[in-house]
């Protein structure tokens, strides 16, 4: 069963985070542990993660920022990366 994530980031370090995940990342997993895998492969390509201030498991995408997130993600069903594209 794929699940939902959104992870936050600490902005301490800001300008180290990849393009488009200042305000969050949201990717679809297996479990918690494939989330952390997929982050480190695709958006961080295997650096040390930055400090995850929240992660929301099962995220009702609804709830994400209207604005921005959801006009610009990609299939929440699928296993991989749906914000930011290009992960």
């Amino acid at each position: 069963m794929i699940r939902r994530y959104w992870f936050e980031f600490s902005k301490l370090k800001k300008t180290s985070l990849p393009l488009g995940v200042s305000n969050g990342c949201g990717l679809s997993a297996y479990n918690y542990d494939d989330a952390i895998e997929l982050l480190k492969e695709k958006v961080f390509e295997n650096e040390e993660l930055p400090l995850i201030e929240n992660v929301s498991e099962d995220v009702d995408v609804s709830t994400l920022d209207s604005g921005h997130v959801l006009p610009n993600m990609g299939n929440v069903t699928v296993r991989g990366v749906w914000f930011p594209l290009g992960y």
